[in-house]
């Protein structure tokens, strides 16, 4: 006879890398979109310096909001290679080393914007006219911007051993392997137009972001259900 039965252990990890998953990811629209969209004004140092002189609480929110993002981000990585290290242990390496290889990029980049906020309130470059630190802080704002789009190259490739495993695993369903490469297509294409076809980086970004969901799929159903019953065959004697 069958029976189906889920592995506590494998659903607790599950279930735990989903929750870590969840709130990191739920920094990303509050640091990456809202706070810049507050703050930040195309072509316009002034605008841009006063608006974040204004809300320098809020541009410091979003500082400690990516900070917090990325040692979730560790603790996802570490949960979700413990969930899948018995699937492919190699897909389970290089899905990690996609990972780690962000994560000091990304410190160096929140310290773009703690030196812009710094140049902002005269803590650095006192001789320069206010004027000169407005385009400096200017700059380093465009250079972590340019340097958050060049890691999206990352976002996407640890998105494909993840996809694989996933796809393989037979405890999560295969249709969110896909979904995740697709996502990981989409990140990497965004990264191409940019550095490519500037140009068409808005038509790229508009076409492709349905594809952008497939990370949260994965999330609710590591958040949710963990791993599904799998089929086990039992002998009656």
């Amino acid at each position: 006879m069958t029976h189906t039965a889920a592995n506590p252990s494998l659903r607790r990890t599950a279930k735990l890398a989903g929750l870590l998953y969840f709130t990191a990811a739920m920094t990303a629209p509050f640091s990456l979109l809202y706070v810049p969209a507050k703050t930040m004004v195309a072509g316009d140092a002034a605008a841009t310096a006063q608006n974040i002189l204004d809300n320098e609480f809020l541009f410091r929110s979003a500082i400690v909001a990516n900070f917090i993002g990325i040692i979730l981000s560790i603790f996802v990585l570490l949960y979700l290679y413990r969930l899948f290290q018995q699937v492919d242990e190699h897909q389970a390496k290089l899905m990690a080393a996609f990972v780690l290889v962000q994560i000091p990029v990304s410190f160096l980049l929140m310290t773009f914007s703690i030196t812009s906020l710094m140049m902002l309130k005269g803590g650095i470059l006192k001789s320069f006219e206010p004027a000169q630190r407005q385009d400096m802080a200017m700059l380093f704002l465009k250079i972590r911007d340019y340097g958050t789009l060049m890691l999206e190259i990352f976002w996407g490739l640890w998105l494909f051993p993840f996809g694989q495993l996933v796809y393989k695993s037979g405890f999560i369903p295969r249709i969110l392997g896909v979904l995740l490469f697709a996502n990981g297509i989409a990140y990497i294409s965004i990264a191409t137009a940019f550095l490519l076809f500037p140009d068409y980086r808005q038509f790229v970004e508009r076409y492709t972001f349905p594809l952008l969901f497939g990370e949260l799929a994965i999330i609710l159903w590591l958040l949710l259900i963990g791993v599904k019953a799998q089929k086990k065959m039992a002998e009656v004697y």
